[in-house]
């Protein structure tokens, strides 16, 4: 049970649609349904499911829309792009009948530069990469150290029912 919600990751229903626009692999689209049902099922008022759209990119792509959308000249590991301006409004319906979360764009040239850096997984820090871009198309913030503290216990929740370590502890 993970942050006092006992719903069970067999009770979220989650559609992927996994764009890869890259050279570098890929996580499974098993493995990122696992992860967002992991993620959807921790947290008390998220929806019961959903349909998010995870675009794994080159570099170029990603630093163009980070410069777009967050004006940092530079790739960065995830994007996050909600379905809704206010995430406690349900979202647009998709075919399938779930609300849509919204997209995450991944730069896996820089998730595993970080992963390499920080002595973690290649798998872990995609792990982590999916759950956090999830928690950010549902409202959590970490721009202040309340937001922060909250964000990374769910994130660290997650992870370690993953099977994965505290995402926050370095062994650089």
């Amino acid at each position: 049970m993970l942050g006092g919600f006992s719903m069970t990751a067999a009770a979220v229903a989650v559609v992927i649609d996994r764009q890869r626009v890259t050279q570098y692999r890929c996580p499974s689209r098993q493995s990122l349904t696992n992860w967002v049902v992991r993620t959807l099922a921790a947290l008390p008022e998220s929806p019961a499911g959903g349909e998010v759209t995870i675009r794994y990119v080159e570099p170029a792509e990603s630093q163009s829309l980070n410069q777009q959308f967050r004006h940092q000249d530079q790739p960065t590991n995830v994007l996050s792009f909600p379905a809704e301006e206010d995430p406690s409004l349900p979202g647009p319906h998709t075919g399938a009948g779930l609300p849509y979360l919204g997209d995450l764009v991944i730069c896996p040239a820089v998730v595993e530069a970080e992963a390499a850096e920080q002595g973690k997984s290649r798998r872990a820090h995609h792990a982590h990469m999916v759950v956090h871009g999830i928690l950010h198309l549902l409202g959590y913030d970490h721009l202040s150290s309340d937001e922060a503290e909250v964000m990374e216990s769910v994130e660290t929740q997650v992870l370690a029912a993953l099977g994965h370590p505290d995402p926050y502890t370095y062994n650089s």
